[in-house]
């Protein structure tokens, strides 16, 4: 009897037509109910004394954003528990990441929500406040629920948190000595800052094979193409995770006159960045193509397209000129170097010695191994780089991460770094103090660029003198929501930092 009830959303259009000629009134309940609990019983069953029939909608597995491991039940599952209640009528999965079209389309004579979502429909930008809109648009009220309000997120949180013990223990910890509100309000504070972020351009892009077998000729693996992607990367993708957090992104980077992929770059870039192209004659905009086995999602080999010598006098003059007349109006620079040629020793010393804040990133890859090392920075403010990065200067395979730390900070002069660990998660040093965080990610769809997204977010944080203990934590975030994410295809967002940030501190 219960499958019965789940319906496809365009069918239950159709379904409710034909009861509402019928005289019958519908009500509409809407959310993820990924954990069925007694408060979402109660408050099924008092919307369904609302009206004669009642159906509820589900947010799909792909939209809910809740944090890592959530959902924690399927689509198909969470619409089998709902069915199951006496009190629903009908389940149908929504197609759209808030109910706005799902009421348009089902056009319900009440839409109920519980009494925690009353101050939510005050705020005229929430979905709620959407959704109430859409349901006076089809003729409709909102209404609430008296019922006793319980928390999926907590009971998830307190008994099926995907997360490792020791992830669960920090955040316990971190509950007592800071609040969720503190954190979303200094995140929320980053919106005025004004950013000049520098370096290397990188194209990724993704090419999609289906592996056929060794060629019967030669010892050669043979694929057959697929599809293809084309993301915008290195400081591109960086100006676009700032964009989502700072209040003014202005960027500086070089493209090749051989093949500057602008068409790839120019819908890539958020509009409201500010971006200032050189151009080299001597090569191409650096271009990354990978191979992508589609069946397994692995990297069957990779092809680079660049000239990585340092930019030509003309064009760093170029570089060094704009600079001069920009850097005072900017509250920080950020430098990501990946080793391609934008970052001179002209214009890295330069940068270094200027009256600002500046933080860094020299990126170790397969391009510039061994010939792009943290080191050859001095004087600067913040460092976020990751474990190979600050093992490979130093020829310490084995050494103990805060003791290279601490070389690091002398030879550099900066008291300020981060260090990712991959999944031992993060570890902050503020010249005195260290501060460990665990890895807050529960699955990885594609780890490119998730270094980037942090040395994003923390950056800004450590300018604005950020606790020691959140810088850790607000990076673990972030990098956690940037594994997510295939390669570069959009940046982190503030709302969504945020709603982790809730969802773990819950």
């Amino acid at each position: 009897m219960s499958q019965s009830k789940i319906i496809a959303i365009e069918d239950l259009a159709s379904v409710l037509d034909g009861l509402r000629s019928e005289g019958y009134s519908i009500a509409q309940c809407h959310g993820v109910f990924d954990l069925v609990h007694p408060g979402h019983i109660r408050h099924l069953a008092a919307a369904k004394k609302s009206a004669d029939i009642l159906v509820v909608t589900l947010t799909p597995d792909r939209f809910v954003n809740k944090g890592p491991g959530r959902p924690l039940f399927n689509e198909q599952m969470r619409m089998e528990s709902l069915a199951a209640l006496e009190s629903v009528d009908y389940v149908a999965v929504n197609h759209w990441p808030t109910a706005v079209e799902a009421i348009h389309l089902l056009r319900p004579h009440f839409f109920v929500k519980g009494q925690d979502s009353q101050e939510a429909a005050d705020d005229a930008g929430s979905s709620l406040a959407k959704e109430a809109e859409a349901v006076r648009e089809v003729g409709g009220d909102l209404i609430y629920t008296e019922e006793v309000a319980f928390s999926s997120t907590r009971l998830i949180n307190s008994f099926f948190s995907p997360l490792a013990d020791n992830a669960q223990a920090y955040l316990r910890e971190l509950r007592q000595q800071h609040s969720t509100e503190e954190i979303v309000d200094f995140l929320e504070r980053l919106s005025d800052i004004r950013i000049l972020v520098i370096g290397d351009t990188i194209v990724d892009e993704y090419h999609y094979v289906q592996s056929l077998g060794k060629s019967s000729k030669s010892p050669t693996l043979s694929t057959k193409f697929l599809r293809a992607q084309s993301f915008a990367g290195g400081v591109l993708a960086i100006a676009n995770h700032l964009q989502q957090f700072a209040g003014q992104v202005h960027l500086m980077t070089c493209l090749g006159k051989t093949d500057d992929q602008m068409e790839v770059i120019q819908p890539k870039l958020s509009p409201e960045i500010q971006a200032d192209f050189f151009y080299r004659e001597d090569g191409p905009t650096p271009t990354k193509r990978r191979y992508i086995s589609e069946y397994l999602n692995m990297k069957v080999f990779e092809v680079t397209f660049m000239n990585d010598r340092h930019l030509p006098e003309e064009v760093e003059a170029q570089v060094l000129d704009r600079l001069a007349n920009l850097i005072d109006d900017y509250d920080m620079v950020l430098i990501a170097d990946f080793g391609h040629g934008m970052i001179s020793p002209a214009i890295r010393n330069y940068l270094a010695a200027a009256d600002i804040f500046v933080a860094v990133n020299a990126q170790t890859n397969s391009n510039n191994y061994g010939y792009n090392y943290i080191t050859k920075y001095q004087g600067v403010d913040y460092i976020a780089i990751d474990e190979n990065e600050i093992r490979l200067p130093f020829g310490d395979k084995y050494g103990h991460i805060e003791d290279l730390i601490q070389q690091l900070s002398e030879v550099s002069d900066c008291k300020s770094i981060t260090l990712t660990l991959g999944q031992k998660g993060a570890v902050y040093y503020n010249g005195e103090s260290f501060h460990r965080a665990p890895a807050l990610a529960t699955s990885v769809v594609d780890s490119v660029g998730a270094g980037d997204a942090v040395l994003s977010v923390t950056s800004l944080c450590a300018l604005r003198n950020c606790p020691p203990d959140l810088i850790t934590f607000i990076g673990n975030c972030t990098g956690a929501l940037a594994v997510t994410i295939l390669g570069n295809e959009r940046p982190v967002n503030r709302p969504e930092l945020i709603r982790m940030v809730r969802h773990l501190l819950k």
